[in-house]
C-alpha cells in the first residue's frame, strides 16, 4: 500500500515504529536513548507509540541516534535547474504563484 493511503496518525505511528527499530539495531534502551536527546523517556515511549511530536524532538531523536543524515534522503538539497535560472533571469525564486491555465 502506499504511504499516501495512510491516514497523518499512521503515518506517525510508522514513523514511531521506524525509530524503535533503528533504536534497537543500535542496542540502545529507551532510557539511553532519552540521555543521550536531552528527552524526557515518556517522550521517547510516545513518538515510538505513534503519539504526535515535534520536528525538534524528530532532529534530538534521530541525533542521538547518529541518523541525522536521513534528513538528506527526506528533503535532499534541490539546486536551481539551468531553465528555470535562464526563465528568471539569474535569480532564484523566493516565492510561488497562481498557476493559470
Amino acid at each position: 500500500m502506499s504511504i499516501y493511503g495512510f491516514t497523518d496518525f499512521a503515518i506517525l505511528k510508522e514513523i514511531g515504529k521506524r525509530l524503535k527499530q533503528k533504536r534497537l539495531e543500535k542496542n540502545i534502551s529507551q532510557k539511553d536513548l532519552s540521555e543521550l536527546s536531552g528527552l524526557n523517556r515518556s517522550t521517547i515511549v510516545g513518538v515510538e507509540k505513534g503519539k504526535p511530536f515535534s520536528m525538534l524532538t524528530f532532529i534530538q531523536i534521530l541525533r542521538a541516534l547518529k541518523e541525522l543524515d536521513e534528513l538528506d534522503s527526506i528533503l535532499p538539497e534541490q539546486g536551481i535547474s539551468p531553465l528555470q535560472l535562464a526563465k528568471f533571469k539569474g535569480r532564484a525564486r523566493k516565492r510561488a504563484s497562481k498557476s493559470y491555465k
